[in-house]
C-alpha cells in the first residue's frame, strides 16, 4: 500500500509542478473526446467513488459501486468549470485516499467490492488502489 499512496503523491506534485497556464484545458480534439478539463473532471469523479469504495470496504464487504462515466462527466459540466477549482478538488479528494490509506486497518486489506458494469467482479482493497493509482498516471500522461 505504501507504493500506491507515494504513486498517489508523486501524481499530486506532479500536477501541480507543471505551467497550468501553458495547457490548453479546454481544446477538445473531437467533439466526442474529452478536453483536458474534462479528463481533470473524469479524475474527480474515480476519486469520488474510489475514496467511497475504500471506506466502505472498511466496515461492508460484496457491495457493488460503479459510475457512468461519459455521463457523470457530462451531467457535472466539467468542460464549463474553472481549472483552478477543479485541479484544488482533485487534489483534495486525493489527499484524502491517502489519508484513508495510510491508516487503513490491516484486516480489511482482503475486503472485496464489485466494480462491473455487468458481472459480478469482486476486487480486493488492495488491487482496487492499485488500479486507481494507474488509472490515474494512464489520464495525467494525457494532460502533460
Amino acid at each position: 500500500m505504501n507504493e500506491v499512496i507515494q504513486e498517489i503523491n508523486n501524481a499530486i506534485y506532479d500536477l501541480f509542478n507543471i505551467d497550468i497556464q501553458s495547457v490548453e484545458w479546454d481544446y477538445k480534439p473531437l467533439p466526442e473526446k474529452w478536453s483536458k478539463k474534462e479528463i481533470v473532471g473524469h479524475l474527480i469523479d474515480s476519486a469520488i467513488i474510489n475514496l467511497q469504495r475504500f471506506v466502505r470496504c472498511t466496515f461492508e464487504e460484496n457491495f457493488k459501486l460503479i459510475y457512468e462515466q461519459v455521463e457523470w462527466v457530462e451531467a457535472q459540466q466539467y468542460q464549463q468549470a474553472d481549472i483552478k477549482e477543479l485541479l484544488i478538488l482533485w487534489r483534495s479528494l486525493n489527499q484524502q485516499i491517502i489519508r484513508v490509506l495510510e491508516n487503513y486497518p490491516a484486516n480489511r486489506l482482503q475486503a472485496q467490492c464489485d466494480n462491473s458494469k455487468t458481472s459480478i467482479n469482486l476486487h480486493t482493497v488492495e488491487w482496487l488502489a492499485a488500479d486507481y493509482a494507474d488509472h490515474l498516471k494512464h489520464h495525467l500522461k494525457q494532460i502533460y
